[in-house]
């Protein structure tokens, strides 16, 4: 997701090394699993795993419910640790390939999910909540200055497949301008009822801020296409931490986000700021939060975790 901080992927690589050292190196994807798969019938999920489960970014609304699920759960000897979505999904696929235990903070959409079998550990407590939303949350006066970009962002709204079909593209190697140009392309008929009837612009500047997640990557490229291609804006993108994006849109110094995932991840920074920032509502619906593991572990539970 954001920024990786040193100590962090320092940790996550170390624990890659770890987990390549404990296997005979060069496993093919798809053989049967050799050596430990965490099997929580014998009780060595926790070993197999050093007991560590592999975060994302500190600060992050799923670091937070991940903090109190090890209170919670009472799992007092495990350790999460913090990084970035990179640095996690790099793990992911190292271990995936070896067929090595793992486990991650998840969320849905992402491409995780479509690259690897993957499962969400079940949360009886219900600590991450039901379902989410990713919100459009815009500058107050934006519709008064702008009205075009604000009828296309208040419009703007995709399913989970159309996000994670841009997110496979760009962790395949596009870039994430060109995934997001193939999707417009490819999506005529979506793109034009979210811009029909909005006369275009003509060549305003408009500055959309994001943090560094798959998915916003994602979904803010796709805006600033349509925005650029469409509506004739000048789109500038800003990547920050999920703290100064949502400033800058209650500041006004950025226009809006399509990146506010509520009511949970976010929850904080709507409970201060919510007031001085405009809620177009959601633009995706049917987001998870958990932790997942390869189909290839045989746990179901994060009570396991606790054998």
């Amino acid at each position: 997701m954001k920024k990786a901080t040193w100590k962090g992927l320092a940790v996550v690589l170390g624990l890659g090394m770890v987990m390549a050292g404990c296997s005979s190196a060069g496993t093919p994807q798809g053989n049967e699993p050799s050596g430990n798969t965490g099997s929580a019938a014998s009780g060595s999920v926790g070993a197999a795993v050093d007991h560590k489960i592999i975060g994302i970014d500190p600060g992050a609304g799923l670091m937070k419910a991940t903090e109190k699920v090890l209170s919670e759960y009472g799992l007092k000897d495990w350790e999460l640790v913090e990084g970035s979505s990179a640095a996690m999904t790099a793990a992911l696929t190292q271990a995936y390939k070896d067929k090595k235990p793992i486990i991650v903070t998840g969320w849905t959409p992402h491409w995780m999910f479509s690259k690897f079998e993957m499962k969400y550990l079940e949360d009886p407590k219900g600590i991450y909540g039901k379902e989410e939303q990713i919100h459009t949350v815009v500058r107050k006066g934006l519709k008064e200055e702008q009205p075009s970009a604000y009828a296309f962002l208040d419009k703007f709204a995709w399913t989970p497949a159309d996000m994670e079909k841009v997110m496979l593209d760009i962790e395949s190697g596009k870039k994430p301008e060109e995934a997001a140009a193939e999707w417009v392309k490819n999506n005529e008929e979506t793109v034009n009822k979210w811009i029909e009837g909005i006369q275009p612009a003509t060549g305003q500047k408009l500055t959309l801020a994001y943090v560094a997640w798959d998915s916003e990557i994602a979904s803010t490229n796709v805006v600033k296409t349509v925005l650029e291609e469409k509506l004739n804006y000048q789109v500038e993108l800003s990547q920050v931490e999920a703290g100064p994006m949502w400033i800058g849109v209650a500041n006004g110094d950025v226009d809006g986000m399509v990146a506010a995932w509520l009511p949970t991840t976010h929850a904080d920074y709507m409970e201060k700021l919510g007031k001085d920032v405009e809620d177009l509502g959601p633009n995706l619906e049917g987001t998870k939060l958990g932790l997942a593991v390869p189909t290839y572990m045989d746990i179901t539970s994060i009570e396991d975790l606790q054998k």
